[in-house]
């Protein structure tokens, strides 16, 4: 093989491994983003939990469940800052709309 055979060879050899290598790297992140949706969304769910406790240990306006009501609200507006979305536990799905401070949350007389 020529010198200039070798050099060409081993260009696209270096070319093709490279093209690999991102390929690789993009589709991993998808992955690593639907984790943190994951993440985000256990911590809506636990901000949730902790503000239902409240609200049967001390009742819907209490001081405590207040307090819950604002975590559950500052976890949401994370996520929205984080995906321009929230996850809602009360009806199991993900909000594209940034509405959470609009309903107040009020799903405790559903159960």
């Amino acid at each position: 093989m020529s010198e200039q055979r070798r050099g060409s060879y081993f260009s696209a050899k270096v070319m093709s491994a490279a093209v690999l290598a991102g390929a690789l790297f993009l589709s991993a992140v998808p992955i690593h983003a639907d984790d943190n949706h994951g993440k985000c969304q256990r911590r809506v769910e636990k901000a949730e939990s902790r503000l239902d406790e409240a609200v049967r240990h001390h009742g819907e306006r209490s001081p405590e469940a207040e307090s819950r009501r604002r975590d559950l609200n500052a976890e949401q507006e994370r996520c929205w800052k984080e995906y321009h979305g929230y996850w809602s536990g009360a009806d199991h799905r993900w909000h594209t709309e940034r509405d959470w401070d609009h309903d107040d949350r009020d799903h405790h007389d559903e159960h």
